[in-house]
């Protein structure tokens, strides 16, 4: 009876222990909604935030589940109901790629955390209490940094160095980016050129902004980017090709689209630094604690095909500096 019941113990052992390694928890698929404006195709600040959360170990289909919803540049007016679908979804987090999607995200929910990048100025768009202490369920990264405006018009100037009147496109419509007007407006007074601001609502304003700035007889163009500008770079670029404008702007998609110059944050960079507050968060931390930051890294971007069609030469002391140069 002993060996019987020895022999028992002895199977139930064996049959259980395989049981027991095998049944570990499922890892949790952390869920996060992904908010913008643009199609994905076109967002290296995507593609670099994607790359960043795999590198933190993050895997879609293992422990990562996102949720993406975009809308037209001509249908901002859809984002609430956007960002409303993603609460109803009870995401874990949103991701919120400028600062109309992180706006629409905030009136959504008050308790979900969201992680905003490319926001201009977030304190007066409200999205923020301060840069050093959000204090309510958003942090993220600003492209907002002191000088860049003033910066872009340097090198416009120091490329062209007989130039005495520039334009500015700039939308009207975000008052948000009113600050970087401003800027410029600074940055052209202590350059002594003058400075031609022309406002535009809606892309039914591009080609009437171009004919206002040929006869004031413009030589160089700085185009402010947000949603409206950014969603119809390419046009704004041939306009300022076939009118013969030497075009500078902010983020490289510009360059990529034919824009002469683009000085600005690294779109890549700021993806990475935003995987770094969405895994803080999922870990924890709370937005409140975490401060806005400023971005740090740069790129200058010159199109040389775009240069020799206007028949420019770029100065060595310009193309040295170069993070990339397009041919």
């Amino acid at each position: 009876m002993r060996r019987i019941g020895f022999t028992v113990a002895l199977i139930l052992c064996l049959t259980l222990v395989p049981i027991s390694v095998n049944a570990q928890p499922a890892e949790r698929a952390h869920r996060i909604g992904i908010l913008m404006t643009t199609p994905i195709s076109r967002l290296p600040v995507l593609d670099a935030f994607l790359e960043e959360m795999r590198n933190r170990g993050y895997v879609q289909e293992r422990n990562l589940s996102i949720e993406y919803r975009s809308t037209d540049p001509d249908r901002l007016d859809r984002l609430p109901e956007l960002a409303t679908d993603l609460v109803r979804g009870k995401v874990d987090i949103i991701f919120a790629i400028a600062t109309g999607p992180a706006q629409a995200a905030q009136n959504a929910t008050k308790t979900i955390p969201i992680v905003f990048v490319n926001a201009s100025d977030p304190v007066n768009a409200g999205l923020v209490s301060s840069l050093g202490r959000p204090g309510g369920n958003l942090t993220g990264l600003t492209n907002t940094a002191p000088d860049l405006s003033a910066k872009r018009l340097q090198l416009l100037k120091e490329m062209l160095p007989e130039i005495s009147r520039i334009a500015l496109i700039w939308n009207a419509s975000n008052a948000h980016i009113a600050r970087q007007v401003s800027e410029t407006e600074a940055a052209a007074r202590a350059l002594k050129v003058q400075l031609q601001v022309v406002a535009i609502r809606s892309p039914n304003d591009f080609e009437t902004a171009f004919s206002v700035i040929t006869k004031a007889r413009a030589a160089g163009l700085v185009v402010i980017q947000d949603v409206l500008t950014g969603a119809y770079r390419e046009r704004i670029v041939a306009l300022a090709i076939r009118h013969r404008l030497p075009m500078i702007s902010e983020l490289r998609n510009f360059a990529d689209s034919g824009a002469l110059l683009t000085y600005g944050p690294s779109g890549p960079d700021a993806g990475r630094r935003a995987a770094h507050f969405v895994d803080k968060i999922l870990k924890g931390a709370k937005p409140a604690d975490l401060p806005v930051e400023q971005p740090t890294k740069f790129e200058l971007v010159i199109n040389l095909k775009t240069a020799k069609a206007l028949g420019l030469t770029i100065p060595p002391s310009v193309l040295g500096r170069a993070d990339q140069i397009i041919e």
